[in-house]
């Protein structure tokens, strides 16, 4: 196929470089990629055009740069794909305001606000019968006297992530714990102190490590109809504070009922574009609760085009050829990580799953996105294999010993 578009991402972290990556694979072409600063993996890398702008997130320098960009590529169709929260919010606010050689895969802004307000998307799955934790809502005026339907320990988030993290602070995290009522009431003084004035959620805990994790990455096509689902089975996520809650290492799995139920939600919403799901297996009832949803393609988004569906296609086939795309439901087993070999065995402990890592190493189906032996230069190399050593030290400093 020629190459008649050129695709234009946004951010600078795993994710984008994981899409770049899809679409260097898959088409031998290189993305044009803006980012706000000159680190990461995306910096020095051969296989796409990286830019940095410290004002890229921001609404006049963002649209901007993507007009300018289209005018110099007019005879070209842009595919513009947002690997961050805030860079997807402005694609798709700004749908109308964009030149015609530029599609924006996205659903309409106030959708897309509905969905990434978890309050808000908790009750679109009630509505389904897609199952979540047990949840409060907390809102600043209710002050420190209310009452909770579940007992501690207690799972505390903003129902904003966007406008939480324009309010930074000493103690910010992504997600926090908190062991009693007292601990409660400091976590929520922190976040409204800071300046944010959304809802916060309380959340039940469901017990359980991260191997009772999963990940459901979906595509919709542009009619509102799934047609790419990939379940992944989180063995390890991240443990810093600012990552906590991201994947670190991932095996895919199938669950007909799992897939049926989201399907079900995302073509009774007419969503389009990609979607990602968090979601938790609570043994106390069997059930699978689904945390949140990414109007995007996940961080860890990798581990489907390593399983075999390359993601980028999908985008390619629904916009630049307009293709029908059959449905596609990942069954292929496959193993993918962003951590060392060694930290992977150190800290999932159930031999059940390193005996399954084992199987799918020694047969070739495993994948770290980040060494890619098309991009290979020295100085980017250098930087991945010290950021990879520094697992060691992060896991240690935050799981101890194992």
């Amino acid at each position: 196929m020629s190459q008649n578009f050129i695709p234009l991402l946004f951010a600078g972290d795993i994710n984008v470089y994981s899409v770049a990556r899809a679409f260097h694979e898959q088409y031998d072409i290189k993305s044009s990629v803006f980012g706000k600063y000159k680190t990461g993996p995306c910096f020095d890398s051969k296989i796409m055009n990286y830019f940095s702008n410290p004002y890229i997130d921001e609404q006049d320098t963002f649209l901007a740069v993507i007009i300018e960009f289209a005018k110099e590529h007019q005879d070209k169709t842009i595919l513009a794909v947002g690997c961050g929260d805030s860079y997807v919010q402005l694609l798709s606010q700004n749908k109308d305001n964009l030149p015609e050689n530029v599609i924006a895969p996205y659903i309409d802004i106030d959708r897309m606000n509905d969905l990434i307000h978890k309050e808000k998307f908790y009750m679109m799955c009630e509505e389904i019968g897609v199952d979540y934790p047990n949840t409060f809502v907390h809102r600043e005026e209710m002050g420190p006297v209310f009452e909770l339907p579940f007992d501690a320990p207690y799972i505390v988030k903003p129902s904003n992530g966007i406008a939480y993290w324009r309010h930074p602070f000493a103690t910010q995290k992504k997600v926090y714990k908190a062991k009693d009522r007292k601990e409660l009431q400091s976590i929520l003084n922190d976040i409204y102190g800071a300046g944010y004035n959304d809802s916060i959620i309380i959340q039940d805990f469901i017990p359980g490590d991260d191997t009772y994790m999963r990940v459901l990455t979906n595509y919709s096509d542009q009619n509102g109809k799934v047609k790419l689902m990939s379940l992944g089975h989180v063995l390890l996520e991240v443990h810093t504070p600012h990552g906590i809650g991201n994947h670190a290492v991932i095996i895919t799995e199938h669950n007909e009922e799992v897939t049926e139920k989201f399907k079900n939600l995302l073509e009774d919403m007419h969503y389009i574009g990609f979607s990602n799901f968090d979601i938790k297996y609570d043994q106390r009832d069997g059930k699978f609760k689904v945390f949140e949803i990414n109007t995007r393609q996940g961080r860890s988004n990798f581990y489907v085009t390593g399983a075999g569906q390359n993601i980028a296609k999908y985008l390619v086939e629904d916009y630049i050829e307009q293709n029908e795309i059959e449905l596609k439901i990942i069954t292929e087993k496959s193993l993918w990580l962003v951590v060392p070999k060694g930290v992977a065995f150190r800290y999932i402990r159930p031999e059940e799953y390193r005996k399954e890592m084992r199987a799918l190493i020694q047969s070739g189906k495993y994948v770290n996105p980040l060494f890619y032996k098309k991009d290979t230069a020295f100085i980017r190399m250098l930087r991945l294999y010290k950021s990879q050593l520094g697992e060691y030290y992060k896991y240690w400093k935050y799981l101890g010993r194992q």
